[in-house]
């Protein structure tokens, strides 16, 4: 497992819910192998390994709401304790140590969220997942070759959408960012209204300048609200990132409208991939990997000040992975 405090005390996302059905998978979080599984009381995750051979768990089923080893039947209960070995002789005690390794579980705004420590911190409030005005759209999973700071600060980067987005999120003659700041509330950072010249930002054809607001959530998890003035329309984008590895991350969100966009949400899908493929060759190639928090080290300017205080809020929380 990789040694992240910050990280390991959080919640982090491991998968959509869709994605856990009848059986058992296998999913790898901080390098740890996971097992996530549903039964009648929700979903749970165990270290993807039985403590009698190694045998990974995933490989196996729910069976009388218990998790079956696929190598000798062993049974764990959501709790993690061994309630029956096959191998036994009748009236035989089953070993104290038959454990399972469990760790903390949540099903909330349509993911399962996993927690290493057992601090079982409060996760961040997505309110407007509990707004009936809006219509929301899961997004992901999408797999890069980065680490997840540098994931993350792109989403937070306002000045690149002119540039990489040209055409879509941005226009080539207006790629100028007017000065803004970036303020504390509660325990999230937000940004003031940031004014972008979009070619088209709501699908009719017609250009004109949107306002966006990021928010940093969490270390793994960012926010931003495109609000248009004219049409008195908002649509935000929750991203929050799985660590998969110590050169891999898995990106997942929630798009959320207050209006009809007028497409299918295969074709909303379909955009946001396309959006996102843009940023891959990007992120996956910047140097250093890791995400400098000495800010004498990459040079800034005013319309990075998001990107600034995304990197003094990771050294504050002391998170390690793919920062130095």
């Amino acid at each position: 497992m990789i040694q992240d405090k910050a990280l390991l005390d959080d919640w982090i996302v491991v998968c959509k819910s869709t994605e856990v059905g009848e059986k058992p998978v296998q999913m790898i979080v901080m390098g740890e192998r996971l097992v996530v599984f549903r039964n009648e009381s929700g979903v749970h995750i165990f270290k993807d390994l039985c403590i009698h051979r190694g045998a990974a768990l995933s490989l196996g089923e729910v069976k009388n709401n218990c998790l079956v080893c696929p190598y000798h039947a062993w049974e764990f209960d959501d709790k993690g304790d061994c309630v029956k070995i096959p191998q036994l002789p009748e009236g035989r005690s089953i070993p104290q140590k038959a454990k399972a390794i469990v760790y903390g579980t949540m099903e909330k705004y349509g993911f399962v969220w996993v927690n290493f420590s057992g601090n079982n911190p409060r996760l961040f409030d997505h309110d407007i997942m509990n707004n009936e005005k809006y219509h929301h759209i899961m997004w992901g999973p999408q797999e890069v070759e980065a680490l997840p700071p540098r994931i993350v600060e792109n989403f937070l980067d306002v000045g690149h959408l002119a540039i990489v987005h040209q055409g879509s999120l941005g226009d080539a003659e207006h790629r100028e960012i007017n000065d803004y700041s970036v303020t504390k509330q509660g325990d999230r950072l937000v940004s003031d209204e940031i004014a972008i010249y979009q070619p088209n930002p709501d699908g009719a054809g017609v250009p004109r300048y949107v306002y966006y607001t990021y928010e940093i959530l969490r270390p793994l998890t960012v926010l931003f609200t495109k609000k248009d003035r004219e049409k008195n329309t908002n649509m935000t984008i929750l991203l929050t990132i799985r660590p998969k590895n110590e050169t891999h991350s898995v990106a997942y969100g929630i798009m959320s409208f207050d209006y009809d966009t007028g497409s299918t949400d295969e074709e909303t899908i379909q955009f946001q991939d396309a959006i996102f493929a843009e940023d891959k060759p990007v992120v996956e190639n910047q140097k250093p990997e890791e995400l400098p928090l000495d800010l004498q080290v990459e040079l800034s300017l005013i319309c990075d000040r998001m990107s600034i205080a995304y990197r003094q809020y990771l050294k504050e929380q002391g998170v390690v992975l793919g920062t130095n």
